[in-house]
């Protein structure tokens, strides 16, 4: 059993949490207490916390442990877990789509392939780069140096509409809309098979995958509430569809992880998505040719867009929406599908 302390985010942000506390429950006794943890930390490397352990960042019962100590009904587990070394972006003169922009706020389309902030693996040419380079220091700091303004995220190849803050006023106000799903978000993606009902709602608790550690997965152990509302808007021969996605919450790869779980997974996915075959005899089944076939397996990512965005304006109060269109390959895509 978890018990929530007052270093938890309400966000996805793992490497930014630090106080985690547990109560061993009759399941788990006997186990080294590093095992354990991996197992109810899973987005921690087992080495990770075992390291964290063995210099002294675990308590049990309020006295530290080796990683080597078995855990028992009851104990009272804390650990702390410090952030990663915090990472100085600098501006860089990238491209920016910009749908929106005021003193407080800027609403861009992002492309696929654009990482949203500095991490490891990506240190340079991030979406935080570009807005440097565009908005100067005039950015809300409230996430901090490496997500400055950021108030949701997009994964790097989903694209679409994405909303930012310019100031710590604007993104207190944002930030409290996506927690009361004011702020409303829709994508528009395109999955494999026809969805039945052709309007529902999937509500399945979302967590870290317990053996791909790149992965979510529908989980109930470690994983938290996640709704997503989908609407088929095109279906393609009864074998392909376009969705439209309106999230209710927003857990990391949330439509994906969904869309896999209902067993239509997204088109060009390559972390959630269908076998090459099943693709392959769907493709068939529809009438769609060699060259379609061709250009499906060749799709770069999967295709999932952010369409939509709409909030209240954190100054005047107006409700504003934005539409961002479509990236060229997803239309495309969308195009060769009608024209079986």
């Amino acid at each position: 059993m978890k018990i929530e302390t007052e270093n938890d985010q309400v966000n996805d942000r793992a490497d930014d949490q630090f106080d985690h506390e547990f109560i061993v429950d009759g399941n788990d006794v006997g186990g080294r207490i590093d095992k354990y943890l991996s197992v109810v930390l899973p987005e921690y490397s087992r080495s990770r916390l075992q390291n964290l352990i063995d210099s002294g960042a675990a308590t049990v019962n309020e006295k530290q442990v080796a990683s080597s100590y078995k855990v028992r009904s009851e104990d009272h587990v804390v650990i702390t877990i410090p952030p990663l070394d915090e990472i100085d972006p600098h501006p860089e003169n990238i491209p920016l789509d910009i749908l929106f922009e005021d003193d407080d706020v800027i609403v861009i389309n992002k492309p696929n392939g654009l990482v949203v902030h500095p991490a490891v693996g990506h240190f340079t040419g991030t979406l935080v780069n570009a807005l440097l380079y565009h908005c100067g220091d005039t950015l809300s700091g409230i996430n901090g140096a490496r997500r400055p303004g950021i108030v949701h995220r997009l994964d790097k190849d989903t694209s679409g509409a994405m909303l930012v803050a310019k100031n710590d006023f604007a993104h207190q106000s944002l930030s409290a809309q996506l927690q009361s799903r004011e702020l409303s978000r829709i994508y528009h993606a395109l999955c494999v098979g026809v969805p039945m009902p052709r309007a529902g709602s999937v509500d399945a608790p979302v967590g870290r995958h317990h053996n791909n550690r790149l992965k979510m997965t529908v989980t109930a152990r470690n994983g938290r509430e996640a709704l997503t509302h989908y609407t088929v808007i095109e279906n393609f021969y009864d074998e392909f569809a376009l969705l439209e996605c309106k999230l209710s919450t927003g857990r990391t790869h949330q439509i994906r992880v969904h869309c896999e779980h209902i067993k239509h997974p997204l088109v060009g996915d390559q972390l959630y998505g269908a076998q090459a075959t099943q693709v392959s005899v769907a493709l068939k089944r529809a009438g769609y040719q060699a060259d379609m076939v061709d250009f499906i397996k060749q799709y770069p990512h999967q295709a999932l867009h952010a369409r939509h965005v709409s909030f209240v304006h954190p100054r005047n109060g107006n409700v504003m929406s934005f539409t961002a269109d479509y990236p060229v390959l997803f239309q495309d895509l969308c195009t060769r599908f009608r024209a079986s």
